[in-house]
């Protein structure tokens, strides 16, 4: 089984590039067999809300929202908990599947044997 990844996510629409790359990393992750976990903080929380990736748009780029649910279908999406807090998201305003978690559920993936830790 190959390594799992993780890879996290912190900036939004104003990095539209960098925030690309890192959902188009962890899809491609996750249709090479690897067990992904994306999490989205700071501005890229609003991805995991209904819409919101939706919106995105980058010049011969993947759309968002197909790479987020190529995730979800392999992997997992988790918001950060103070980033949802922050924008007064809860569970309930999340896409189906993608589930909020705190910065002690991160270390925890990322310290995990066989991890590899990307943060775009």
């Amino acid at each position: 089984m190959p390594r799992s990844l993780v890879v996290k996510v912190t900036c939004g629409a104003e990095s539209p590039e960098r925030c690309n790359q890192a959902f188009t990393v962890a899809a491609s992750a996750v249709a090479a067999g690897a067990p992904v976990s994306l999490w989205l903080t700071g501005d890229a929380t609003w991805f995991g809300v209904p819409g919101r990736a939706e919106e995105f748009h980058l010049d011969l780029a993947t759309p968002l929202d197909q790479l987020r649910d190529a995730v979800l279908a392999g992997g997992r999406v988790t918001v950060c908990g103070q980033c949802a807090a922050r924008r007064g998201l809860v569970e309930a305003d999340l896409v189906d599947g993608v589930t909020i978690a705190g910065a002690a559920s991160f270390a925890e993936e990322v310290l995990a044997p066989d991890v590899q830790a990307l943060v775009y």
